[in-house]
């Protein structure tokens, strides 16, 4: 109960970031919105998640599982009510900035709690139950919010989150402890929030994000301004990191390898798991002429056996060695883009869906296993800045994929003017290179000892 709880909200949140897409359009409509400010929409969530999400150990530290998961899905719950009442486009913003930051601090506390409060034994099975549930949200949220949106305009798709959070809310207050992770006193150690890091890294994360938008610009002096701010904030919050007392990023986690190399298959697989959300529906309407019915028809089959494969995948996680499980993974992620390669107009659409399930099958062993994984070696204090670290480097790579994807697309579609299937394949070919890069830091996921 305590699984399925912690699984409701974090559906409610990532049902929050991917619902919007679809009500965009008629959002800039209601508000005169153009491309660059409409972008903020789902831009301003996905940096106000990254940035948040660090803060988790500190919040449960301070709070308590119980209060700490309250507050987050209340604050969760008043931005999707706000958003859906809101007049201006900078309150409906703002509103989904207070659902980012209510979603960073929900996403690490599953993992932190299967750690804790799971046998080793039955660790990998807790978390291919939670994947299951939380992989229905992104599958059903854009095909409800579609509905929504046709029948009852934009102003429905924030209020969808209000009944999950209900639920949450209501199981939270029976089944969550009052302890901090480990079962320790609420507050024992007294610890301040390092505001001065947090700041430091917001202002890195927003530097980043808009310095990648700006590289689609004909003069690049704004994107090269604002990467060398985002570096040098980088560099003094690391350095603050490492004298601070309380730091929000745990920079000794580093130190243990199973850690640091789970990091680097983390934000690998962030980028090509972001990059391929939205490269490949873009190829099968740009490239490939489907209409949209058919391309969503065509990646069906490729969620329905992501969805089954994650519960088996986490029995796996159980009885093999968890580097195995997510280097097999990312291998057959690489292999599902060098599929997309053969792909051309003559193909057949049952062979598209087929190398599409290579992939989420590939997507269905990592899933489980990398917190697993990256985590076990780590001694308990260290968990929940361990789940928080983690999800903060997928988060950031994902960010940092979908930018690098429409980058190289535009400049190899400005190569490739009359063969816009060459421009995708050789896009496809770089996904395929980056995630195969991760498969050397996920073999070497096990302790030193094994």
């Amino acid at each position: 109960m305590v699984l399925l709880t912690v699984m409701i909200g974090t559906m409610a949140s990532i049902m929050a970031s991917t619902i919007i897409n679809v009500a965009v359009p008629d959002i800039s409509h209601r508000f005169g919105l153009g491309q660059e400010r409409a972008q903020w929409l789902s831009a301003g969530f996905m940096a106000a998640m990254t940035v948040s999400m660090l803060v988790t150990p500190w919040v449960l530290d301070r709070f308590g599982y119980r209060s700490s998961y309250f507050g987050a899905v209340l604050l969760l719950m008043l931005g999707g009510i706000g958003g859906g009442l809101g007049t201006s486009f900078e309150w409906v913003l703002a509103m989904r900035v207070l659902e980012g930051l209510s979603a960073g601090v929900l996403q690490p506390i599953p993992a932190i709690i299967v750690l804790h409060a799971f046998q080793r034994h039955e660790q990998g099975k807790a978390m291919g139950i939670f994947g299951f549930g939380v992989v229905l949200a992104p599958a059903i949220g854009p095909s409800i919010g579609g509905v929504l949106v046709e029948a009852f305009g934009w102003r429905s798709i924030f209020f969808v989150v209000v009944p999950f959070c209900l639920v949450a809310l209501a199981m939270a207050a029976r089944y969550l402890p009052h302890s901090s992770p480990g079962g320790a006193h609420v507050n024992q150690h007294d610890r301040k929030l390092d505001v001065g890091g947090l700041a430091l890294l917001t202002v890195a994360v927003l530097a980043l994000l808009n310095g990648l938008v700006h590289l689609h610009d004909a003069t690049h002096l704004t994107a090269v301004v604002l990467l060398a701010v985002a570096m040098g904030a980088g560099v003094v919050f690391v350095a603050r990191q490492r004298r601070s007392d309380n730091p929000i990023m745990r920079l000794g986690l580093f130190d243990f390898r199973s850690f640091s190399m789970g990091g680097w298959v983390a934000f690998i697989y962030g980028m090509a798991l972001f990059g391929s959300t939205y490269l490949v529906p873009v190829f099968m309407q740009i490239a490939l002429k489907l209409p949209p019915s058919q391309a969503g028809a065509v990646l069906l089959p490729a969620g329905i056996v992501l969805a089954i494969t994650i519960p088996l995948a986490g029995r796996l996680a159980d009885r093999l060695q968890v580097s195995r499980v997510v280097a097999a993974g990312v291998l057959l992620l690489a292999a599902s883009f060098w599929l997309m390669l053969t792909v051309g107009f003559a193909t057949a659409l049952w062979l598209i869906t087929l190398w599409a399930v290579v992939g989420r099958i590939g997507l269905g062993l990592v899933l489980p296993s990398l917190n697993l994984g990256a985590m076990r070696g780590l001694p308990s204090e260290l968990i929940s800045h361990g789940s928080s670290t983690i999800n903060f480097l997928r988060q950031l790579g994902g960010a940092v994929g979908i930018s690098i994807v429409g980058i190289v697309l535009q400049w190899r579609l400005g190569v490739h003017a009359d063969a816009p299937l060459r421009a995708f394949h050789e896009t496809f070919g770089l996904l395929g290179a980056i995630s195969a890069l991760a498969v050397i830091a996920a073999w070497r996921m096990a302790p030193a000892k094994d």
